[in-house]
């Protein structure tokens, strides 16, 4: 497929600036591939079309406070750098990205917080905007990590909720189920998912598993090419437990309904399905790029949020709910004041 077949207007006022006051109180489309049929429900009647038996998946990334502001030694010239991933823990080492680009270079120190006392050194270059940092602080690892966090804002996808960080973000900006540490934004399906949902899922029998996608910048990359098979995207770490895939295996075997709880899930399962349909023990990296058409070979229902216009998030529903209807529902949810992006409202797509 073609990337300008994913561009669609949005109007800005469509996009979400904050979420609602309760989790599970956005609303919900839900999209009958089958029969091509839409409903317009609330989030929290998503359990209406799940059986005893049936399981959700969750990704249990959670999100750390990857953006710094500090400024440059000499200079003073105000700088912000995003934290992407620590390469080495004893070296204190950094994968980042750098804003100015231009005026950071090889050598350079940069200071953070207010009296400047966390300091790291620029060893290196990876990218025009990527820089390698080390950390100068004598202390042990975890001890950095506290002040390291301290120092750091919830990152907010700047382009879509474009406004400053506010401290609720720091709650409203991750899962209730967050657990392994690593991501830099949000797997946005399941903000929408509150205690209150959680206990009447487990009342309800559906069950649950999780796996880990650590959520990188190269979500929202553009896409620079036309031919959507000559795209490449960035790599991220996964990892699937035995006890996980126990559980989705069974499902399977059983004929239970599988949903994935966001595209980050999805890309997951189907990173690690064996050739007999079956989810393996996996840990390690995936840079599987999902696109129309495509054959899922796992979950038989997907919730997603309302994408940004040539995203690859948005193909990703596009590829399971079907092209033609997935935008048609794009259509219907602006005309019907549907909330789009990190905050927005949900869909669920039921394939069987």
């Amino acid at each position: 497929m073609k990337l300008s077949q994913f561009k669609f207007d949005l109007p800005k006022e469509k996009i979400a600036l904050h979420p609602t006051m309760f989790r599970d109180d956005s609303r919900l489309m839900v999209l009958h591939k089958n029969e091509e049929k839409i409903e317009h429900k609330k989030f929290k009647d998503v359990l209406d079309y799940f059986d005893e038996h049936d399981i959700f998946v969750f990704n249990d990334t959670k999100v750390f406070p990857a953006r710094l502001y500090g400024y440059k030694e000499k200079t003073g010239a105000k700088i912000e750098v995003f934290l992407l991933r620590e390469l080495n823990k004893e070296q204190k080492l950094w994968d980042v990205l750098v804003d100015p680009a231009r005026k950071i270079r090889i050598g350079n120190k940069l200071f953070f917080g207010e009296d400047g006392s966390m300091v790291a050194e620029v060893i290196d270059n990876t990218t025009s905007r990527g820089r390698t940092l080390r950390f100068l602080y004598d202390g042990p690892h975890e001890e950095f990590k506290v002040a390291l966090e301290a120092l750091g804002e919830t990152p907010l996808p700047s382009h879509i909720v474009n406004r400053p960080v506010e401290p609720s973000d720091a709650e409203r900006f991750q899962t209730i189920f967050a657990q392994n540490e690593g991501a830099v934004t949000a797997p946005t399906a399941g903000l929408h998912f509150s205690r209150e949902l959680m206990k009447r899922m487990e009342i309800k029998g559906v069950g649950r598993s999780f796996i880990t996608l650590h959520a990188g910048l190269g979500n929202f990359r553009d896409i620079d090419v036309e031919d959507l098979t000559k795209h490449k995207v960035d790599s991220e770490r996964i990892q699937v437990t035995q006890d996980s895939a126990d559980i989705i295996n069974k499902a399977i075997d059983e004929r239970r309904n599988v949903c994935a709880i966001g595209t980050t899930v999805m890309r997951t399962l189907e990173s690690t399905v064996s050739t007999d349909g079956h989810v393996k023990e996996f840990k390690g990296w995936t840079n599987r790029f999902i696109f129309p058409p495509y054959e899922f070979h796992v979950a038989n229902s997907l919730v997603s949020n309302f994408h940004m216009p040539l995203s690859t998030l948005l193909m990703v529903s596009a590829a399971f709910g079907g092209y033609e209807f997935v935008m048609h529902a794009y259509e219907v949810a602006i005309k019907e004041d549907y909330r789009f992006g990190t905050y927005g409202d949900a869909m669920l797509i039921l394939d069987r």
